[in-house]
C-alpha cells in the first residue's frame, strides 16, 4: 500500500544556504522529490525542460492560474513562476515526499491550498552572519543588499505565523539532520498514517 507523503516547503532568506542544505537532504534521502517550477521565460543555454523548469507560454500559464493548477506563483521582470499543483499530487499519491523551495508567499498560499503541508523555515545563526554571506557572494551591489537585508527583516517578523518548525542553518549537515527528522516524524504522524490505519481496522474486523 502505497502512504500519502509528505509535502515538505522550505523557506529562507537570501544567503541563509537554503540550497545547500537541500542538497544535503536530498543527499540523506531517495524518497524525496524536488518539484520543479513552472515559468515563463525562455531557457538558457543548458536549462532542460521538465527538469530545471516546465516552461510554458504565458497563455497557457495564465489559464493554469484560472483553472487552479497554480499551487503558487509570482511574477519577476515580467516572467511568471510557479508551481504546478498536478505533478505535486501525482508524486504525493505515489507516496513520495515532495520539496518545494519557495518563498514566503508562496509557502502562505500553499497552506492555504493543502494546509496538511509542513512548511520550513531556514534562520542564519544571525543576522550579521546573514550579512556576511551575502557580501561574501560578490555579486550584488550596496542598493542590493540592503535590499535583501530589509526583505529577511520583514520575513523574520511574518515567519512565525506561517510556519511550523525553524532550524537555524549553523553547519549545513545539522540543518539537513534536523529536516530530516522532521520528514520522519511526519512521515508517523496520524494524519498521514490515516490510510494504514484503516486498513489494519478493516483487516482486524474481517478476522473477528
Amino acid at each position: 500500500m502505497n502512504k500519502r507523503g509528505v509535502l515538505l516547503v522550505i523557506s529562507g532568506p537570501s544567503g541563509v544556504g537554503k540550497g545547500t542544505v537541500i542538497s544535503k537532504l536530498f543527499d540523506m534521502d531517495d524518497n524525496l522529490y524536488f518539484s520543479v517550477s513552472a515559468t515563463t521565460r525562455q531557457p538558457r543555454p543548458g536549462e532542460v525542460n521538465g527538469v530545471h523548469y516546465t516552461f510554458k507560454t504565458k497563455e497557457e500559464f495564465e489559464k493554469d492560474i484560472e483553472t487552479g493548477e497554480m499551487l503558487e506563483y509570482a511574477q519577476f521582470s515580467g516572467n511568471y513562476y510557479g508551481t504546478p499543483r498536478s505533478a505535486v499530487e501525482k508524486k504525493l499519491s505515489q507516496g513520495k515526499d515532495v520539496v518545494l523551495d519557495i518563498e514566503i508567499q508562496g509557502a502562505r498560499n500553499v497552506k492555504r491550498l493543502m494546509p496538511e503541508a509542513v512548511l520550513v523555515y531556514i534562520l542564519p545563526p544571525s543576522i550579521e552572519e546573514l550579512k556576511r554571506r551575502l557580501i561574501g557572494r560578490n555579486t550584488e551591489t550596496e542598493e542590493a543588499l540592503e535590499k535583501r537585508f530589509k526583505t529577511a527583516y520583514t520575513e523574520l517578523h511574518e515567519a512565525p505565523e506561517i510556519y511550523d518548525y525553524f532550524i537555524v542553518n549553523d553547519m549545513v549537515e545539522n540543518a539537513a539532520i534536523k529536516i530530516e527528522d522532521i520528514l520522519e516524524g511526519e512521515r508517523c504522524s496520524k494524519s498521514a498514517m490515516q490510510e494504514v490505519l484503516k486498513q489494519i481496522l478493516e483487516e482486524a474486523e474481517n478476522l473477528a
